[in-house]
């Protein structure tokens, strides 16, 4: 009989060990039993996928086994359903088990634990038949709590060798797996490789098991304790003792374990979150700057005069000035408040206007920013608070811009018709400015910074400039170092989405380098490694040279605690002046290598990434040999509590930076899963295996009103219902463009396949691809250019129903450069005529019909035919083709969106060529036909114009 107690009657006791028995009986059964009752009963239909199935394909994955088939759906659903318990009491367990005075992690791990189950109810009683979107939703979230879940209770994890043991070995092997993981989906996703989705089933499976088998440790945990079921009124009021944490306790005289040892509070934390959304604001307002001087010579097709307003980046030169920089420390709010001007210049709707507020906003926000890390410089703890903030804004903005398509959505040229979120964007700032600057560590003195003073304040300025270049022109982009070196199809290297994330994923493992590893962040050998890895991306393509850019990624990150902190010792009107100055030339160096017909003295710059690159590097080395000539050691006692290396205020403001980074680089890992492409696409007519298919030359995604043109773009091409559309000029991979990229959300909303064409290292304006039809073979070609600019192309093999079809994208040198025209035309006349499978190109040829060129890539040296040789009123762009029958042709306003129009044809692959006699509509099948919405005054803007209406062919 149980004991008695004079607070109740004891009628039941049992370990606790078997609440984890329960659950990992319980959950094991429900993925073993849909297994096994699916594989008994529809084997076949499991291992069934898109592209392949039996014998190719014959072990099913998770998601095909727990679906929607009966009974396993149900098997699994029952057990799941019965595990819910066991797991409710396992996360209360865990709970009690690990909480302690002056500690809201055990709070935090508990809550992720309950949030991790109900997401699990959500995805397994949401199905990706009943609402795919919401069954996403819950598995992303599910997914993502998983990393907290796992870091918190190994954090947590009482002192038992056996338990810590084990869960290093469960949580590194799921991390570990999801690697090849995603390695094999890829190879099935995208280049359906057959029985690779088998592979990958095998790697999804063991994450099941391996997830589970984490939490099961808690059988070891669990058997010090005892449920006891009293028969009581009353509620328990006692309190259990808090577990030492084993893992804090064996790196408490460690600088790691003071970051995240202590208590937890609020206002520290939002301290941190305000600090970091002004280096957002800072880096949102910088990478926009560029983007809005481009506008005007873009449109004045030469010099502006607007150019000028780069050089507002070099106001830190101002404080100078004694009682000014005296004035601006201690009005340091204001500065701020001024400088987010910059994000009400969307309401101005003067592009001229426009660019005066937004450089007025950047002007006041790289004043503020020099004069607040010169005003921390005293309190090393405290700079370093300001550093990672403004480290983590750039990494902010690359995910806002990860996330947006490559658009910052408070960016001036964003507003709410085309996806802006300016006016949330501009509250946020402000109250972002009025909670992060409530106190500085300097009143305006000049207080000086601990340590030494040695060191060459313009050696110090010339690595801020180098360091300010790389983070801006490779790392405010996630896809910037990828397109570098893509190459086309088959895909060889990362794409922009997923492995944009792993790019984000280098720039935070960077930052804690830097921030937990100075000594080895500034030394030369590091320096080395970060050299080798500029040369390898500046030289290489495809996966090696992505490598490259990881490497270079992770040493600039690992930089900016450095640098900054270096160059705030001295003077900032010299560091931080010079800095953004050099800075500034170097962005126009990075602009002459391709502009170079343009500008004055633009050829000695022309196509060298290399000069650019190398200057860039030789200035970081300036910048680390100012560092390390006035490194305070912390063997040193005098300057160790400042340097926060055993200050708990100043590990513990550290932790907060941390948590915000985790935070970051889970978003950025749950955008990339939202984002994977479904590579499922399905042409418009594709019973009458009709390929539609335009050329149209976008002027860089900016409107004639300075607006990111990328929906409107969109609009027209779904509505036009093109098949395939060649894009030229859209190379806007480089700070004056932005750093963006539009093929990532025109492919991605209107489902189609893309090839960017040459990179941005390519030297060229850019030329791109967009498909219905699946992209299987592509090659970038950079015609003969001798004098002028350099002419992209695309040489496209993609299969249309079943036959493979050659399609070209090109865009010829300029009118000014007669020479390099002509050996364009020989060089594409020759490509064309050498493939023997039918043909379309896409084109920007600078010729008239009938002469001079024009005779060279159309007729027997290229084997090419003018969709319409009658259409005289051509100068710019053409569509040619071959082995086809052409069946349409049409001309259609740009509206305002760019200056080029849109032409479109319409092709039936497997059908003879056809004549040039131009029939009514009336005989043309429906499905041939071109949309009507264009007839007339058309729909915002865009009609059929030149003709007034379509031609149609016999």
């Amino acid at each position: 009989m149980a004991p008695k107690f004079k607070d109740g009657d004891v009628v039941a006791t049992f370990s606790g060990k078997w609440i984890s028995w329960a659950h990992t009986i319980c959950c094991y059964a429900a993925f073993l039993g849909a297994l096994i009752v699916g594989m008994s009963l529809h084997y076949h239909k499991i291992v069934q996928n898109e592209h392949y199935g039996y014998p190719d394909e014959w072990f099913p994955s998770v998601s095909a086994t727990i679906g929607d088939r009966y009974p396993e759906r149900s098997v699994f659903m029952v057990f799941i359903a019965i595990t819910s318990g066991p797991r409710f009491a396992l996360v209360g367990l865990w709970y009690i088990l690990t909480r302690k005075q002056n500690s809201t992690l055990p709070n935090f791990v508990a809550a992720v634990g309950i949030f991790r189950t109900l997401t699990c109810g959500g995805w397994t009683y949401v199905t990706s038949t009943d609402d795919h979107d919401w069954h996403d939703i819950f598995m992303i979230s599910y997914l993502v709590a998983t990393l907290p879940w796992t870091l918190g209770c190994l954090a947590l994890s009482p002192r038992h060798p056996k338990t810590l043991k084990y869960r290093k070995i469960f949580a590194g092997s799921f991390f570990g797996t999801l690697v090849p993981l995603i390695y094999f989906f890829i190879q099935h996703k995208v280049h359906r490789v057959a029985g690779a989705y088998t592979t990958y089933a095998f790697f999804e499976w063991t994450l099941v098991l391996l997830d589970v088998a984490f939490d099961a440790v808690t059988v070891f945990d669990f058997e010090g304790l005892e449920i006891v079921v009293k028969d009581v009124r009353g509620v328990s009021r006692g309190n259990i003792k808090a577990v030492t944490d084993a893992v804090l306790e064996k790196q408490k005289d460690k600088e790691i374990g003071q970051v995240f040892a202590g208590g937890f509070s609020w206002a520290d934390s939002l301290d941190a979150v305000a600090d970091v959304y002004n280096g957002f604001v800072f880096w949102s307002m910088l990478t926009s700057l560029g983007l809005l001087v481009w506008y005007f010579p873009l449109w004045h097709m030469g010099i502006s005069g607007y150019e000028v307003m780069v050089m507002c980046t070099v106001s830190p030169i101002l404080l100078v000035i004694k009682p000014l920089r005296f004035i601006i420390i201690r009005r340091v709010r204001i500065c701020h408040l001024l400088a987010l001007t910059g994000l009400l210049s969307f309401l101005t709707k003067s592009p001229e206007n426009r660019l005066f507020t937004a450089g007025f906003g950047v002007c006041m926000s790289c004043l503020s920013w020099a004069a607040t890390f010169y005003a921390e410089r005293s309190q090393p703890h405290r700079l370093e608070a300001r550093i990672s903030a403004f480290s983590l804004g750039l990494l902010a903005s690359s995910i806002a811009k990860f996330a947006f398509w490559t658009n910052n959505p408070i960016w001036p040229i964003m507003h709410a018709p085309n996806g802006g979120w300016n006016k949330l964007g501009l509250a946020l700032a402000i109250l972002a400015v009025l909670r992060s600057t409530r106190r500085t560590a300097s009143s305006g003195t000049d207080m000086p910074a601990p340590g030494s003073t040695k060191g060459s304040p313009a050696l110090a300025g010339l690595g801020l400039a180098g360091l300010f270049f790389a983070m801006h022109s490779l790392l405010s982009d996630s896809s910037t170092m990828i397109l570098w070196v893509w190459e086309g199809y088959p895909v060889r290297g990362p794409l922009a989405v997923p492995h944009g994330a792993v790019t984000l994923l280098a720039m935070g493992l960077g930052l804690i380098i830097g921030l937990f590893y100075p000594n080895f962040a500034r030394s030369w050998t590091f320096y080395g490694v970060g050299s080798i890895g500029a040369a390898i991306l500046t030289g290489y393509s495809h996966w090696f040279g992505y490598y490259g850019a990881l490497t270079m990624t992770i040493y600039v990150m690992a930089l900016s605690p450095i640098l900054i902190s270096s160059a705030a010792r001295h003077s900032p009107a010299t560091t931080f002046g010079l800095g953004f100055l050099i800075y500034n030339i170097l962005v126009l160096a990075h602009v002459w290598i391709v502009a170079y017909a343009f500008v004055p003295g633009g050829p000695l710059m022309r196509e060298h990434t290399d000069w650019v690159m190398t200057a860039t590097m030789l200035f970081i080395g300036c910048g680390v040999f100012a560092a390390s000539s006035h490194t305070v050691y912390p063997s040193n006692p005098k300057y160790k509590a400042k340097l926060g290396s055993v200050n708990p205020a100043a590990s513990k403001q550290r932790s907060y930076y941390l948590y915000i980074l985790l935070g970051l680089e889970l978003l950025a890992t749950a955008i990339a899963y939202l984002r994977f492409p479904s590579f499922d696409y399905t042409p418009y007519h594709a019973p009458e295996k009709l390929v539609t298919a335009g050329i149209w030359t976008i002027h860089f995604s900016l409107d004639n009103d300075m607006w990111s043109s990328e929906r409107r773009m969109r609009d027209v091409i779904k509505e036009l219902e093109l098949d395939v559309v060649g894009l030229l000029e859209s190379d806007l991979q480089r700070i004056i463009m932005g750093n963006r990229d539009t093929t990532q959300f025109l492919a991605e909303d209107l489902g189609m396949y893309v090839d960017y064409g040459p990179g941005p290292n390519k030297h060229t304006w850019g030329a791109a691809l967009l498909s219905k039809f699946p992209i299987v073979n592509s090659t970038h070609h950079l015609l003969p250019s001798p004098v002028g600019e350099l002419a992209p192309a695309i040489h496209a093999t993609l299969e249309m129903y079943g036959r493979f079809v050659d399609v070209f994208v090109f865009h010829s040198g300029q009118e000014e450069d007669p020479e390099d025209r002509r050996l364009q035309s020989e060089y594409l006349a020759k490509l064309m005529h050498d493939t023997p499978r039918p043909s379309i190109l896409l084109s920007y040829l600078v010729t008239k019909p009938q002469e001079g060129n024009y005779n060279t890539y159309v007729g027997e040296k290229s084997g090419m035919k003018d969709i319409d040789p009658s259409d005289w009123d051509r100068w710019c762009e053409y569509i040619l083709y071959k082995g086809m029958k052409r069946t349409g042709y049409a001309r259609v306003s740009r509206s305002t969106i760019t200056d080029t129009e849109i032409q479109v044809g319409k092709f039936v692959v497997d059908a003879p060529e056809g004549s040039d006699e131009i029939i009514p509509e009336e005989q043309v099948p429906e499905g041939q036909r071109f949309p009507a919405l264009f007839r007339g005054e058309g729909v915002r803007g865009h009609q059929y114009h030149v003709f007034n209406e379509p031609r149609y062919y016999a």
